[in-house]
Parts: C-alpha cells; structure tokens; sequence
C-alpha cells in the first residue's frame, strides 16, 4: 500500500488526526520557548511543526470531498491544542514571581519557604484591614504548586500574585530537573506527593 493510498483510505483520516496532534502540540511548545528566549530549540521544534504541517495539511486539501479526512484534520487541531497546553504545564519551563501579602502568618510563611531552600524577600506593608507582611519570591513555574500549598498552609487568606518576568538578574532561585529530561524523578516526585 502506498502513502497516497493509505491517505485515501479512512485510515488516512485517523493519520491526519494524528500528524495534527503533534504538529499543533510542537508549535503550542515553539512558542513556549521562543517567548522565554530559547532561540535553537524554538527553531528545532518549528522545523520539525513545519514537516508535519505539511504533510497534515497537503494530504487532508487532496480529500477534502471527504467529510472524515476534513473531521480528522479539525479534531486532531483541537485535541493538538490540548495536548499542548498539558504538556507546557508538565514542562512548567520558566520562572514565576510571587508576590505574598498576607496580614497573618507571612513570618511563618518566609521561613517554612526557605527551609525549602527558596529565597524570600520580606517587606512591612499596610494594607486596608491594617499591617501586613509582602513576601516576594521568584520560583520556578514547576515548583509553584509547592509554594502555593505552603502558603495556604499558613494563611489560607493570603492575596496572591503570580507574574511572568521579563529580565531576571543575581538573587535565588531553587531549581530542579525538568521532568522531560529525567521523567523517572518527576513522576517519583509527584508519586511522593512533592
């Protein structure tokens, strides 16, 4: 069977759907990366998008008669989006900046984020109700839920913002491992409940 004939069939179909999850999950990640500055690997996923777009596209416009190639190629785009947006939020590449203005409890909350090894900066602040603490802490976007949970531990109340930087200079940040370069320790990590 040639390729051409397997595109025919309604495997054909099935194969569209497919390429089209890849294709749109790869540019979901392309941009990902080109917005945080990682020129190569944004331009390697692009490549690889490119190919598979093209092979996508041109074989579901040669059956567009087809009423299951034109499906095929519309819910492989839709399930690609998600499948994309899944996979940035398991990759979690980045750096986040919280700020935490809590009128009780922001003590506690520095310090129990720091015995994590995350560096926090504590300012005095005085908010509508009165006094409160400002804590800023810049993390990585993977370690956000841990920060999160930590902070509603100790003051379930706390106003919380969560930013994107745009330029980062000297401080602390804790790192890890991205889960796509050792998947064992991230799936270890979240089985432990870390």
């Amino acid at each position: 069977m040639t390729a051409d004939m397997l595109f025919a069939s309604p495997w054909g179909a099935l194969l569209i759907f497919l390429l089209r999850i890849v294709d749109v999950s790869f540019d979901t990640m392309r941009v990902l990366f080109a917005i945080r500055g990682r020129r190569g690997l944004a331009a390697i996923l692009g490549g690889c998008q490119a190919l598979i777009w093209i092979f996508a596209v041109g074989n579901a416009v040669k059956h567009l008669d087809s009423p299951l190639h034109i499906l095929g190629y519309a819910a492989g785009y839709a399930t690609g989006t998600f499948v994309g947006v899944t996979l940035e939020r398991i990759v979690a590449y980045g750096v986040a900046v919280l700020r935490i203005i809590s009128p009780h409890g922001g003590v506690e909350i520095a310090e129990a984020l720091r015995e994590r090894g995350y560096g926090v900066t504590e300012l005095s602040g005085h908010g509508r109700e009165g006094r409160v603490e400002v804590l800023i802490v810049a993390v990585q976007r993977g370690h956000l839920p841990e920060v999160m949970e930590v902070v509603t531990r100790w003051d379930p109340q706390a106003f919380i913002m969560v930013e994107e930087p745009k330029v980062l200079q000297g401080g602390l940040i804790a790192t890890r491992e991205w889960p796509i370069l050792n998947p064992m320790a991230y799936f270890d990590r979240l089985r432990n409940g870390g």
